[in-house]
């Protein structure tokens, strides 16, 4: 019997040894479990409000305040083209010349026809003085006399005519040189030097003022007409109780204000709208005739709206929303109801309240429902991105103690 239970002893061994090894195993593995990520961070903005004014857009289109067709009034070969096509020339500044030498000689030939002709006018009034003193006489009859005063007469319109032939020289010579008659930018010129030009011809180039323009719009007349019956003195009164910006067509903000300048005194009776007119500074040129552009005309009586950047602005299937963080950290979807655009920044009518947390940043790492761990950032009105952030140990601070209060909780 002692021989059999010697080797049940032997038999447990193995059996002991594999459960010291799973114990030991799941010892290691409970070690090594993986840590809980921590929650995503984002950037966050404080909803805050801002002053706005009721407004209205209208799609204008710029004028230049001044245009003129440079034209030859006079015949003759272009000799000089002195300007750089498309440049802004100043008021004065020589354009064309065309040659002058036909019209030199003809002003040569007018001086000496005056002088010719004030020199008979000379000898016709010393006659006539000595005819009268002849006729006083009695020496002289009065046909004779009648005679001489009609010479003198004839030789005095001689004089006058001359003078005015040597006037039209002087202006047809003055006439070969073209000059700009107010600053502004030239086209393109439509003849080159050596091409014969005159009265007859297409315009030699045209040049537009540059600086203020003007910018045309339409209204409908019932817009038209219930702003007259609101502002009565709206026609006359320098204080206007709107304010008038544009937007270019590449969607930027033009950074000048302008100012009303003209009501069409009739309504369009095919189109229902009266035709009006802002006048905008333009020192850099920026503006051009022709240009399609957004005029936004805004009253000066402001009331306060939250406003929040467009890239915080989401679209689905039930309209635009942001993503909102809650006191508890989490994030949810917030339906907004947007009104106007003021440079990168959206006016929100309805769906969020000031002080409410909106992700700007990180909208991509986050969902409704999701904890977050936000950063208070700054936004710049100009640009719609982040202008500021806090400081690092600020920020590492707030991390560290939203952590500790997370885990306490």
């Amino acid at each position: 019997m002692k021989p059999i239970i010697k080797n049940r002893q032997r038999s447990l061994l193995p059996f002991g040894l594999l459960v010291a090894s799973i114990l030991a195993l799941s010892g290691c593995n409970k070690e090594q479990e993986p840590r809980k990520m921590p929650p995503p961070a984002v950037s966050v903005i404080s909803v805050t409000k801002e002053p706005v004014g009721d407004y209205q857009e209208y799609v204008a289109r710029t004028e230049a305040v001044n245009t003129v067709e440079l034209r030859a009034r006079v015949e003759g070969f272009l000799v000089k083209r002195d300007f750089v096509e498309g440049q802004t020339v100043e008021k004065g500044q020589l354009l064309f010349e065309i040659d002058p030498k036909p019209y030199i000689a003809s002003l040569k030939k007018a001086e000496a026809d005056l002088a010719s002709a004030e020199a008979e006018l000379d000898k016709s009034q010393k006659d006539l003085k000595r005819s009268k003193d002849l006729y006083q006489k009695g020496h002289l009859s009065q046909a004779d006399l009648d005679t001489q005063t009609s010479k003198e007469a004839k030789a005095e319109a001689s004089v006058q005519a001359a003078q005015a032939q040597l006037d039209t020289a002087k202006l047809n010579l003055s006439y070969t040189k073209i000059r700009a008659p107010f600053k502004g930018q030239i086209g393109r010129a439509n003849y080159s030097i050596g091409n014969l030009v005159g009265p007859s011809s297409e315009p030699l180039a045209t040049l537009n003022s540059i600086d203020p323009i003007y910018v045309n719009f339409q209204v409908n007349e019932q817009q038209f007409v219930s702003h007259l019956q609101e502002n009565p003195d709206s026609r006359t009164s320098e204080k206007r109780a709107f304010e008038m910006s544009l937007r270019l067509p590449n969607g930027s903000d033009y950074n000048h204000k302008g100012t009303f300048n003209f009501a069409d005194t009739r309504i369009d009776e095919t189109t229902g709208t009266v035709s009006l007119r802002a006048e905008f500074p333009n020192p850099q040129g920026i503006i051009v005739p022709g240009l399609y552009v957004t005029l936004v005309v805004e009253s000066k009586i402001k009331t306060e709206h939250p406003t929040i950047p467009q890239s915080a602005v989401q679209e689905n299937q039930s309209g635009r929303f942001v993503l909102v963080v809650n006191a508890d950290n989490k994030v949810e979807t917030r339906q907004v109801e947007l009104g106007r655009r003021i440079g990168p920044m959206w006016v929100v009518d309805s769906g969020l309240k000031v002080g409410e947390k909106v992700i700007v940043e990180g909208l991509q790492k986050v969902r409704a429902g999701v904890k977050v761990n936000p950063t208070t950032v700054t936004i710049d009105p100009e640009t719609g991105g982040i202008k500021s952030r806090p400081a690092p140990d600020q920020k590492q601070g707030g991390q560290k103690q939203d952590s500790q209060t997370n885990k306490q909780g």
